[in-house]
């Protein structure tokens, strides 16, 4: 269901930017249709793999995406001012999408192998400080993604460690290395600046031109298509601010029944950990529902002006190739899990 919203609500919302930049009005609609065909392909065939089986490859993989985030801060391909994407011939993807379901995978081999020794807090150390090498590379360019893998670390932790104390620990901890990144580069903190007062900052115009999609919605919003801010005055709203043309179009009624479509989601990733048949299971479910969990509250967050503009996508919804694939890849995972759930 979510899928299906989420292709109608992109075309909706790209179609006057694909007809402007491409001559074509399916432009976008094309290219996320295809990726999520190729994602749903891929999930069927890891639905139907034992997933025990990919703790064999879990530090191959992890291997991978250190190298795949050097590779991008080498020869990355830069676009609005960001430098995410690597180039294969005529496609690109962002390699901290994948990442991001490597670091699930590789966090969970590491706690199996240490759980009886979670109570310590040097192991629970050791297993967050194994994610910061992946963490610092694609937080050079992309802190959004940074804080989410740092976020799925935080809830594997969680779940395995018998200790609550050894959580908040490193929560402050995770803050500390966050309180780094955003002091690296000013921009980071001009950011802060302009969310406190968009109005008076040039690079504050998409989040007023936001605010007035969402504010001009009201209750049911002016009719899908119907949108007036999608038409030059949020830029690249198919991307991070498609939520405000949601609110603009469908109203408070049309953004809740989204947000009602991420929690029936969340709740059901909550269920197949809580009655997973082993803690590997418990823990791939639980990474899958903090990364949806997370990445959902923080575009929200973003668009309404609650925290600073930190660029992340919708899932499922804005337009991103690389970003549904790998989603559904992880989607898949949960789902040979469930199917193991008695």
């Amino acid at each position: 269901m979510i899928i299906l919203s989420g292709l109608v609500i992109l075309y909706s919302t790209s179609s006057y930017n694909g007809e402007i930049k491409f001559g074509d009005t399916c432009y976008y609609l094309k290219k996320q249709a295809f990726a999520t065909l190729l994602g749903i392909a891929g999930m069927w065939v890891i639905a139907n793999i034992d997933y025990h089986v990919w703790r064999r490859g879990a530090v191959a993989g992890y291997i991978l995406s250190v190298l795949l985030g050097v590779a991008v801060l080498l020869i990355g391909d830069e676009y609005n001012g960001s430098k995410r994407w690597l180039s294969l011939g005529p496609f690109s993807f962002q390699p901290s999408e994948f990442a991001k379901v490597a670091v699930i995978v590789f966090l969970t081999d590491r706690i199996i192998r240490n759980a009886k020794k979670m109570g310590k807090i040097t192991m629970v150390g050791k297993i967050v400080l194994s994610v910061l090498p992946v963490v610092g590379l694609v937080g050079a360019n992309n802190l959004s993604t940074a804080i989410i893998i740092l976020g799925i670390a935080g809830g594997l932790v969680f779940v395995a460690s018998p200790k609550y104390g050894q959580f908040l620990i490193m929560i402050l901890l995770g803050c500390a290395f966050m309180g780094v990144f955003l002091a690296m580069e000013s921009y980071r903190l001009e950011r802060l600046q302009i969310w406190r007062h968009p109005e008076n900052y040039e690079k504050g115009y998409q989040t007023l031109q936001g605010l007035y999609a969402i504010g001009s919605g009201g209750l049911f919003g002016n009719g899908l298509g119907n949108s007036i801010q999608k038409l030059g005055f949020v830029p690249e709203a198919q991307n991070d601010m498609i939520f405000s043309i949601i609110c603009e179009e469908l109203g408070l009624v049309g953004a809740a029944g989204i947000l009602i479509l991420f929690l029936i989601l969340i709740w059901r990733f909550f269920v197949i950990a809580a009655h997973a048949p082993d803690l590997e299971g418990t823990l791939i479910a639980t990474g899958a529902m903090t990364h949806m969990m997370i990445q959902v509250i923080l575009n929200i967050a973003v668009v309404t002006n609650t925290i600073p503009n930190t660029g992340i996508t919708l899932p499922f919804i804005s337009y991103g190739g690389t970003s549904v694939m790998f989603l559904l890849f992880e989607m898949g995972l949960v789902l040979n899990v469930s199917s193991l759930v008695k």
